[in-house]
């Protein structure tokens, strides 16, 4: 797989900048992971994040050992968690068909892993990260268009850019967020009581740090959240209005779409009420092409996401063990975007900051006080 655009050599160097003795390894996730023994997995043409997990990054690294000269590189596959954020199974099997135990006998002998999975691996990396002392990056969905695009970035400009724009929006009071949808409009207040913003950034030389790439935003777990918000469930496209107070949502109403996929999520966020907490207010900060994979596309300038459940991989308190089950331990992505919610308009989000009110996004077009400060 040849992708013209993409320097691994360069993004590995400028993310990490790797010493001579250290290790890496590539992850992947697959249905069934004796698949990655003598490299099965290569014969199902579905697995597309894995393809490029093994061309582009295994391989990559092992042809280009003189400028990447690692000490060891490996491989390995586990089981697909099942959802966005949730605990890593216990065991990963080497090419050689081994299992082996992820923490014992892999991750405590690493320096540097890659995550290339179905499902985000960021926040129970993060974890596990500050226990061992390695470092990585989570690339959960990569495509080509990512490769070619959020990945073909030079991440020291990446950074600074996102510097600039967490220094403008630092330590605000509060975001206050303006939707319209199937004709009516909402708001969501999201307090942030004066906390340091944070970003997303690309950079990860420091042990125990994780990236989450392709990177590019500024980001804050809410101190309290209260309003309204539209959102379109992923799995139908059905459309509700969430009430949320206390800073997770209460319940929700049926604007379009099918009652029961409403139901099952309300059902969720009741027994578990975790689940619902409002754990990050994200904004992009990258010019980028849409590439139809929120990893990306969440750090598009102009776009809005916020998410539900665990934070604590962004400096929160809601982890594994504030939820009932542990397979609820979610953190979900909530994008706001053209392309991913054209039902939903973006109206107006406002800052207020410093006894001011700055407008930061209309109609998902940056304003001219963001231009100035995050391009």
């Amino acid at each position: 797989m040849n992708i013209p655009e993409f320097d691994l050599v360069r993004l590995l160097r400028t993310i990490f900048h790797p010493k001579q003795s250290e290790r890496i390894a590539v992850f992947i996730d697959l249905p069934n992971p004796q698949d990655v023994r003598d490299w099965k997995f290569l014969q199902q043409t579905n697995l597309k994040t894995q393809r490029i997990a093994h061309d582009v990054f295994f391989q990559g690294l092992l042809q280009r050992k003189a400028e990447l000269p690692f000490a060891s590189v490996e491989f390995y596959a586990y089981e697909p968690t099942g959802g966005s954020n949730l605990e890593l199974p216990p065991t990963v099997t080497s090419p050689d068909g081994k299992t082996l135990q992820l923490i014992e006998d892999v991750l405590g002998h690493l320096d540097i892993v890659l995550y290339l999975s179905t499902y985000s691996a960021t926040a129970p990396l993060t974890a596990l990260a500050k226990k061992l002392g390695f470092r990585g990056a989570t690339m959960h969905g990569c495509n080509e268009t990512i490769l070619r695009s959020g990945l073909a970035k030079n991440y020291d400009e990446v950074s600074t850019k996102a510097e600039r724009f967490r220094q403008a929006l630092t330590r605000c009071d509060d975001v206050v967020i303006e939707f319209e949808a199937l004709g009516k409009k909402y708001q969501l207040t999201l307090e942030l009581a004066r906390q340091e913003a944070q970003k997303s950034h690309g950079l990860c030389r420091t042990p125990g740090e994780i990236a989450n790439l392709p990177a590019g935003e500024i980001y804050w777990v809410p101190s309290n959240a209260r309003g309204q918000f539209p959102m379109k469930l992923k799995d139908d496209g059905t459309i509700a209005l969430m009430e949320v107070a206390d800073g997770r949502v209460q319940n929700g109403t049926l604007l379009r779409g099918n009652a029961r996929s409403l139901d099952h999520l309300l059902a969720t966020f009741r027994s578990d009420p975790a689940t619902g907490q409002l754990g990050e207010l994200g904004l992009g900060t990258q010019v980028l092409p849409v590439s139809g994979a929120d990893i990306q596309d969440e750090k598009i300038l102009g776009t809005m996401h916020v998410a539900t459940g665990r934070d604590d991989h962004l400096g929160g308190k809601i982890d594994v063990s504030k939820f009932k089950d542990k397979k609820n331990a979610t953190h979900e992505d909530i994008l706001f975007a053209p392309h991913k919610t054209p039902e939903i308009n973006l109206t107006n989000v406002w800052m207020h900051k410093d006894n001011r009110e700055v407008l930061l996004i209309q109609n998902y077009q940056p304003t001219d006080f963001v231009k100035q400060v995050a391009m």
